[in-house]
């Protein structure tokens, strides 16, 4: 029997704050997380827009002792982690069945700041060793294993890095491990936090970050915008709790939405150029998977990153998959107001695409005023959110470089 899925926990560290509700309320409004910030290190710095997390405090959310013991990447993984267990009621889960959950996390570079303070201390401090726990906080998996510790979680401790398709390619392999039966929980998601200034510099020299020089900072990313000039980076984590259906009804947890469908699919092509074939693959597999067909589709999280090439080749993908829905599809990128996340997007996107569906309301694309000829045929929410009541089944895209693609598919819990 092949089992349902129900998302029962959110956790959320964002450039917006951590209260899932309450970053869903701006991001209807439109409200950007945007910046001007100055990364800096071996003398010497970036100022462009970023989407940070600044209103984070790792020892208050961790305490000072275990929060020191981990990378930033981990603290914001751990954080939310620990936000949506909680959300979803889990805390007295007996030990029997913690020994079966797993964690399925998704990230893009891991503990680059750890790396990065590696480095300086050899390089720019002349010290003649680095800590011995560089290993241990920039291991790519150590987010996974740190929400597994703290929580007692004894199933599968996986880590997905497929770059900005990370941490939806976790939670659609942990929706799999339910619907199998082989769990009946599992904690999904991704963490981020790159904002270093090796890795903002390599980002800075394929000339992909939007420079803000238009409409100031909180308006960089413009996807789908006629004068959309590039990606804004951002940090953060965000968690999912999802659970066999039975078990989350069987003990009145509350839901926010169904996961019922996840398509991957490689692009072959090119290692940064996005490809129309390869996202068509995926949401076609995506829909196939859900037994869904196009037109019950009300809304899609678009990827869209406001790169030159990017939003034409997602909105040319769309509109082959949806044929005579896509002018009525509403399609939104919410980057555009929490940054892009790289590994942890498809996470964020997921948690906000989960929230439309269970309110029936549609966050925008901010900053959207003049439609670039070469993205429409779709139906773009502009700069504030609407109301959907007859909103049922929603997708949510990440499409990476590397030409890894992963399309999650969620639906109302009523809707059945």
């Amino acid at each position: 029997m092949i089992r349902r899925v129900a998302i029962t926990g959110l956790g959320l560290v964002s450039p917006h704050g951590r209260e899932p509700g309450a970053v869903f309320d701006a991001l209807m409004r439109g409200e950007s997380a945007i910046a001007e910030h100055s990364i800096g290190g071996f003398e010497a710095s970036i100022s462009k827009p970023f989407a940070v997390c600044s209103a984070f405090d790792p020892a208050a959310s961790l305490g000072r002792v275990r929060s020191n013991q981990l990378d930033r990447f981990s603290q914001f993984a751990l954080t939310a982690a620990l936000g949506a267990w909680s959300d979803a009621g889990l805390e007295d889960l007996e030990k029997q069945v913690r020994d079966e959950v797993g964690v399925f996390w998704g990230t893009g570079t891991g503990g680059a700041l750890s790396v990065e303070r590696g480095y300086r201390d050899l390089l720019q401090h002349k010290r003649e060793r680095v800590s011995p726990m560089s290993v241990v906080l920039a291991m790519n998996n150590a987010a996974a294993s740190h929400v597994a510790l703290t929580l007692k979680l004894g199933g599968p401790c996986l880590t997905y890095s497929v770059a900005c398709a990370s941490s939806a390619v976790a939670i659609g392999e942990a929706m799999r491990r339910i619907r199998s039966g082989e769990a009946q929980v599992a904690v999904a998601g991704g963490s981020e936090a790159l904002l270093a200034l090796g890795v903002v510099a390599a980002w800075d020299s394929m000339q992909v970050l939007a420079p803000g020089r238009v409409s100031g900072a909180p308006a960089a990313c413009r996807p789908f915008s006629a004068d959309r000039d590039g990606l804004v980076l951002g940090e953060g984590a965000a968690a999912l709790v999802l659970e066999d259906l039975e078990h989350a009804q069987a003990r009145g947890a509350k839901i926010y939405a169904e996961l019922v469908g996840y398509g991957a699919s490689c692009d072959h092509s090119h290692p940064t150029r996005p490809d129309a074939a390869g996202q068509v693959r995926a949401m076609r597999a995506c829909l196939r998977d859900a037994a869904l067909a196009p037109e019950s589709v009300g809304y899609v999280n678009a990827h869209g990153t406001a790169t030159a090439e990017g939003d034409p080749t997602e909105i040319h993908a769309l509109v082959e998959v949806f044929g005579a829905c896509a002018p009525e599809l509403a399609v939104s990128a919410t980057k555009s107001m929490h940054g892009h996340l790289m590994g942890a997007a498809g996470a964020i996107e997921a948690l906000i695409t989960a929230l439309a569906v269970g309110r029936a309301e549609i966050p925008p694309t901010a900053h959207l005023e003049q439609i670039d000829a070469t993205c429409t045929g779709v139906r773009h929410i502009q700069n504030r959110g609407v109301a959907a009541p007859g909103l049922r089944v929603a997708l949510s895209s990440s499409f990476a470089f590397g030409g890894s693609n992963a399309v999650l598919a969620m639906r109302s819990i009523e809707d059945r």
